[in-house]
């Protein structure tokens, strides 16, 4: 997942841009919104994992299922 990606997601789980210049890339959310986020994550990574799964079962090459974090 790239930096774009987990920032959709958060604006998407509720967070807000920090109103403080300084803190450009700070971002603020209510208590409820980081549970959401983490769903949000989870849900993208299964379908990470679903798509490079199926990418293996068409092709029977194991290079799509390397480690996720390695990515």
């Amino acid at each position: 997942m790239t930096r774009d990606d987990i920032i959709k997601l958060a604006r998407e789980a509720g967070f807000e841009d920090h109103s403080n210049p300084e803190l450009w890339d700070c971002m603020i959310a209510p208590y409820n919104a980081i549970a959401r986020f983490a769903a949000l994550v989870a849900a993208a990574e299964r379908e990470a994992c679903r798509r490079a799964f199926d990418a293996y079962l068409l092709t029977s090459d194991p290079g799509p299922l390397r480690a996720r974090g390695n990515a």
